[in-house]
């Protein structure tokens, strides 16, 4: 069996109901935030929007697109071993090198006051780059996202688990990498994005495999990662992605006061399924 033909094999073993991720669910009754075509923008500023895993920059082409026609500075970087940059995917490619791809992108433009924003994986990246660049960030947005302590993985960050859980989980993903390099992507009903949505092909087309490595190293954090900052958390909650950490996320930032919170009533992939209130929520930071 070739190795696409094992991870097309593993993809629907998961479709059929294999959990990967081992995290635990749970369910949020908090209201949503209402979409709107129109914002105010206010004054300008510059949004940094990371992605999540197998997606690439392009996914927040409809957020961005609303952020600049507002007057915004808008990046929008793809990571390394992702869509237009998948060439370079090998298993070399950790967390440390996503997050020196914003870390470096941040030096090279010199960019201050930024907004931060991470989906889903995208938070580990977020979280280290808080944790290196604290000084050039004025807010940092957990886009239904992971939000790891010191010496976390993807695998272990969210609430706590026994170690032979984990160690499922681990094998789990090995299995969607047979290779031991990429992890083959999740299908867009997974991600929250139902098959008659007009975003369903386009991302479908889009995925690539995500380097496994980032989601086994743990994070180091030397000055307490994203505290001290601003912090908001958005939670995607119709329907919640499945076996994730994120409700539980959410959770805490709703009870924490030195949070803010949101709750949308859309999917994971909410940069494509529900980007007039991602906006909406960004531009009232």
């Amino acid at each position: 069996m070739t190795a696409k033909k094992q991870q097309r094999w593993h993809r629907r073993q998961f479709m059929a109901g294999t959990a990967i991720l081992g995290l635990l669910a749970s369910t949020s009754g908090c209201s949503s935030v209402r979409a709107r075509s129109a914002v105010a923008s206010g004054p300008a500023k510059t949004f940094l929007l990371v992605h999540g895993a197998w997606h690439g920059g392009w996914c927040w082409r409809d957020v961005r697109a609303q952020l600049e026609a507002q007057g915004h500075r808008v990046f929008t970087p793809t990571l390394t071993g992702l869509a237009e940059r998948a060439h370079l995917l090998s298993a070399d490619i950790g967390l440390d090198t996503h997050i020196t791809d914003i870390t470096s992108l941040i030096d090279y433009y010199d960019l201050t006051d930024i907004v931060l924003v991470g989906h889903s994986y995208g938070g580990m990246v977020i979280t280290g780059v808080a944790d290196a660049m604290k000084d050039r960030i004025s807010n940092i947005v957990y886009l239904d996202a992971a939000l790891p302590k010191n010496g976390e993985t993807m695998i272990s960050q969210g609430p706590k688990r026994s170690p032979e859980i984990l160690e499922q989980t681990r094998k789990a993903l090995a299995g969607l990498a047979p290779d031991g390099v990429g992890m083959a992507a999740f299908s867009p009903e997974i991600l929250g994005i139902p098959k008659d949505h007009p975003g369903y092909d386009w991302v479908a087309q889009k995925l690539t495999p995500h380097p496994l490595k980032t989601w086994l190293d743990p994070i180091q954090l030397n000055n307490g990662g994203s505290l001290g900052l601003k912090r908001s958390y958005i939670h995607c909650t119709a329907p919640a992605l499945p076996n994730s950490s994120f409700p539980y996320h959410a959770a805490q930032a709703q009870a924490d006061p030195s949070w803010t919170y949101h709750a949308l009533a859309t999917g994971h992939d909410a940069m494509v399924t529900a980007p007039d209130s991602v906006v909406e929520i960004l531009i009232a930071l």
